[in-house]
């Protein structure tokens, strides 16, 4: 049974501020980790700068600004690599400390720091073989932030253009990338001309957008011809769910009420 994010029934304290969502109502709301070493989740999702969450039921939960890290104890199938979204991305205050933090904790760094045109950037292998990137940024106000979810397609074009439609994301272009923004995230595509697996039982097994007026918008999706996975669905306390795939094979899941905890 997939996991419908029961850890978010915490007080309205322990949850980051969003993104104000975009004219769709939309923005990043979390992404979701399975492993059999939640331990190891919890010494680097801290070690980076994410702030744990008391944990309920099956799930721990880690906080950064403009997204929840949900992290549950299950079976693994593989990591991101190899999967649609080939890795997420950080921004974070000072590059340099935050590689050298990782090297004393024995993370295996894929990349060392490397300037670009825009950016100055740098890789590191998380567990369960999640691939995270690190984006400098010395001007933010905070040590560490989300930045973005990079799919791996063989169909750039189209899976940006399907997000530009679905969650009225905008498009842009970051380095040499075609990205489509949503608050608080920027959706990045890369062109792949291997096959890839889809998001669910990998180590990263879905991606959340939080929508309001969700009810509305899924209303809206299944009149666009879009099936959802699970239907919108209302969960204690205010906080209402539902699930969907894209086109090619991440799987989705739409929230509402992360925002008034």
């Amino acid at each position: 049974m997939r996991s419908v994010l029961l850890t978010l029934l915490l007080p309205l304290c322990a949850f980051p501020q969003l993104a104000p969502p975009n004219s769709a109502g939309v923005s990043m709301g979390h992404v979701h980790f399975n492993t059999q070493n939640p331990e190891a989740h919890r010494r680097f999702w801290t070690l980076l700068g994410a702030k744990p969450v008391k944990p309920l039921l099956a799930n721990e939960v880690y906080q950064v600004p403009n997204a929840l890290i949900l992290v549950r104890k299950q079976d693994v199938s593989g990591g991101t690599v190899g999967s649609v979204v080939h890795h997420i991305g950080f921004r974070v205050v000072d590059l340099d400390s935050m590689i050298e933090k990782c090297k004393q904790a024995g993370i295996r760094v894929l990349t060392p720091p490397e300037t670009t045109a825009r950016t100055h950037k740098s890789y590191v292998m998380g567990p369960d073989d999640v691939t995270v990137e690190f984006l400098a940024d010395p001007e933010m106000k905070v040590p560490i932030a989300f930045h973005h979810v990079h799919f791996f397609t063989s169909s750039v074009e189209e899976m940006r253009a399907w997000y530009i439609q679905r969650f009225r994301a905008v498009p842009g272009k970051r380095d040499q990338f075609e990205v489509a923004d949503i608050p608080g995230a920027d959706l990045s595509f890369s062109p792949s001309k291997t096959p890839l697996s889809p998001t669910v039982g990998r180590a990263l097994d879905h991606i959340g957008f939080e929508v309001h007026n969700l009810e509305a918008f899924c209303k809206d999706l299944v009149a666009a011809g879009i099936k959802l996975d699970r239907p919108y669905t209302k969960l204690p306390a205010g906080l209402a769910i539902a699930f969907l795939t894209d086109p090619w094979g991440t799987n989705i899941e739409l929230t509402e009420g992360l925002t008034q905890w």
